[in-house]
């Protein structure tokens, strides 16, 4: 099964389009295994209002891939759920592919990775890796931080064609060009949510970051044409996880 399949019937099982980010603060590296339960207690509590879960550098760097992570992305798939490695690859092509294979290998459903590199020794083993296993690929077409616009919203000249676009709408041309599972476009920007949109339609699915701490909206967000959220700090900072995780997931059903 693909993955924008199993991630399409999870959040009809569920009745979520909610995905949470496992995004914690630094802990001193002596400290650093108390990001494990921190990151159990929040599984447990929220699973029951999501579709999937987002892994980072943040857990990746502290626990190890095949130590503490690996045994969370067990929990994530006991729960019925996804998990998704926002890793952004982003290098040559043997790189990108050795960077798939470990995270497949951990036991990841999809990756997040960034299609500046391209497609010939760039993104291409990635998909390759992807296709193989029936995994997912997530690329990047506009980001939910405020200095966005400084690198995704620049002019560039298409080699194709000539033509001078904005580079988000170049990315997003290359999700639906390469078959990404997704595109991830922040929900601080429903309107570039929206242009976007217009150019994937159906075909690629639109993944939102930013929702809650970074100011973005959910109601705008899937308006404008989002399918997914991803919340972080909302519900990782939040005393009851599991209550805010159902309150995004009941605002997502009325919007």
């Amino acid at each position: 099964m693909s993955f924008r399949t199993k991630i399409e019937q999870t959040a009809k099982r569920r009745n979520s389009n909610i995905i949470v980010a496992l995004d914690f603060s630094f802990e001193k590296p002596e400290k650093r295994q108390n990001l494990y339960p921190k990151a159990e207690r929040v599984l447990e509590a929220a699973h029951p209002y999501l579709c999937a879960v987002k892994f980072n550098h943040h857990l990746v760097l502290p626990l190890g891939l095949f130590d503490g992570v690996q045994k969370l992305v067990k929990m994530v798939h006991g729960y019925g759920l996804v998990a998704i490695m926002d890793c952004k690859a982003n290098d040559i092509g043997a790189t990108n592919e050795a960077i798939a294979e470990y995270y497949y290998a951990a036991g990841f459903d999809a990756i997040i990775a960034n299609p500046l590199v391209g497609w010939e020794e760039g993104l291409k083993p990635i998909f390759d890796v992807a296709n193989r296993l029936q995994r997912g690929v997530i690329v990047l077409v506009y980001m939910s931080h405020k200095a966005s616009p400084e690198g995704y919203g620049q002019t560039i000249i298409e080699p194709e064609t000539g033509q001078k676009i904005p580079q988000y709408v170049a990315f997003a041309q290359k999700a639906l060009k390469f078959g990404a599972s997704g595109a991830i476009v922040g929900a601080t920007y429903p309107e570039k949510i929206k242009e976007i949109h217009k150019i994937l339609s159906n075909a690629v699915p639109i993944f939102s970051p930013g929702i809650g701490a970074q100011g973005g909206d959910i109601a705008a967000a899937l308006g404008a044409g989002s399918r997914y959220l991803i919340v972080g700090r909302s519900i990782t900072g939040s005393e009851d996880p599991g209550r805010a995780a159902k309150e995004a997931r009941d605002l997502a059903r009325i919007a």
